[in-house]
């Protein structure tokens, strides 16, 4: 299993609904690509299991037009870590299925 560590700010998607998000730096983004070149799921997702504080979950990560991965963080864990739009997040992902 392949693991990373980073930290980027939480921003908010404009338009419909709440979803809140964390940019995964460009240079993890590219490692994981390749990493899973052949082996995404639908929308170029990738199964990932995270880490944020003491909240761990698995969710998808999928690509933006930027070219880098996006990381959906949930309102459960927002609230449980106490995380707000702008703060840095500290995260861990972990490759699932690879």
């Amino acid at each position: 299993m392949s693991t990373y560590r980073f930290s980027a700010p939480l921003w908010q998607h404009p338009g419909e609904g709440s979803w809140y998000f964390v940019a995964v730096p460009e240079q993890i983004s590219d490692d994981i690509a390749d990493l899973t070149e052949g082996r995404r799921k639908g929308f170029g997702s990738v199964r990932v299991s995270v880490t944020v504080g003491g909240s761990t979950w698995q969710t998808s990560l999928f690509p933006s037009k930027s070219g880098s991965y996006v990381l959906p963080v949930k309102k459960l864990v927002r609230v449980a870590e106490r995380l707000a739009e702008g703060a840095p997040v500290e995260a861990q992902l972990d490759l699932v299925d690879f």
